[in-house]
């Protein structure tokens, strides 16, 4: 990763875009790749697509989402104590002492997390972190105090954390799920770009917005684009984690290669396509198995239309949902050079209909 990779990176990880509210970092992740697409397409709620050779007939994508997990406020008491409820899957268990930005029209407004010291809390029932004992602090004595620093209910919470690295092989921070997505769709533009590699289809470099909430701007683009075939990056978790089952949900690790996932929503031969080019090129991967769904926007894509035919390649994560999600750096290069390799081999126009 050279200095102007990681300048983005970093910029682009640190950034809020909870679900609904992407712009931000859509912005950044769309001045990125400017220099290395054709044209660009935005919709409604701010899906973001870079297209490469716009006028091919047959149309690709390569796809992340774009936001992340986060809370609304949704009720203040009078004496200034705010509760939120949850936008997408944030996780009240590792809420209590966080750090948080409450944003508002005045700009993001410094905030805690509290939670009861553990020195009056021995008959509260450990563990039960819920809707109704996860407050906000923002240090206000009242409900008036709080609305005059121009926060009121409907107001977005992210959690004030940012990306680090740990033991030069890791990077660790929140919303890693799935920025790191548009970090990797990104460089494969970019490495098209200066490697001169004149594709004979269209390329559409696709970073949806409100995956966490349903697939929904997945969905969305699909139907605009409709293309030919897609190949989704998301996340998938790393099991030699305390608290995994392997038996249910396979063995999946940091730094053995991008995980490809068998599945209804997985076109069979496309999956195979990927897997030839992933030997031939020698880039290690991992296999894992979705029963019904692969619950990423792999489903929106293979289910749109008249169906696409879809894939999914996955970075393996540890700590999913948390702000301290870990992924390595050499998968995510292996799953950048997988995506880039599969392009530059992919034929024009390619049929991949079981009966033809």
């Amino acid at each position: 990763m050279d200095q102007k990779s990681k300048k983005f990176l970093y910029a682009y990880l640190n950034s809020e875009t909870p679900t609904g509210y992407e712009a931000e970092g859509q912005k950044i992740w769309l001045d990125y790749v400017k220099p290395y697409i054709d044209t660009y397409i935005s919709d409604t709620y701010g899906t973001v697509v870079g297209v490469i050779n716009p006028e091919a007939p047959y149309r690709v994508v390569i796809e992340a989402h774009s936001d992340e997990i986060s809370w609304f406020v949704n009720y203040i008491t009078k004496e200034g104590y705010i509760h939120v409820i949850r936008n997408g899957g944030s996780d009240y268990m590792i809420a209590p002492s966080k750090k948080v930005k409450i944003h508002t029209d005045k700009g993001p407004v410094p905030a805690v997390f509290g939670w009861p010291a553990i020195h009056v809390r021995e008959k509260r029932e450990e563990g039960k972190m819920n809707v109704e004992n996860v407050v906000l602090d923002c240090g206000a004595n009242s409900d008036e105090e709080v609305l005059a620093m121009g926060i009121h209910v409907g107001c977005m919470v992210t959690f004030d954390d940012e990306l680090s690295e740990m033991n030069d092989k890791y990077l660790v921070g929140r919303a890693l799920d799935n920025r790191i997505g548009g970090f990797m769709i990104a460089e494969v533009a970019r490495r098209l770009f200066e490697q001169s590699v004149k594709l004979p289809f269209g390329l559409y470099v696709t970073n949806s917005v409100q995956e966490e909430i349903g697939l929904r701007g997945a969905e969305m683009i699909a139907h605009r684009i409709k293309p030919h075939l897609a190949i989704i990056t998301d996340v998938t978790h790393d099991t030699t984690a305390p608290g995994y089952s392997k038996i249910k949900q396979g063995d999946i690790r940091l730094g053995e290669g991008p995980v490809l996932t068998y599945a209804p929503a997985v076109q069979n031969n496309v999956l195979k396509m990927l897997i030839e080019t992933a030997e031939k090129q020698d880039i290690p991967f991992q296999r894992a198995a979705s029963s019904r769904t692969t619950g990423t926007d792999t489903d929106a894509f293979a289910y749109s239309n008249e169906g696409v035919a879809s894939a999914l390649i996955s970075l393996p994560l540890k700590y999913m949902h948390t702000t301290v999600e870990m992924a390595n750096k050499h998968d995510v290069e292996n799953l950048i050079e997988l995506m880039l390799q599969f392009l530059k081999q992919l034929p024009d126009g390619h049929d991949f209909r079981y009966i033809k």
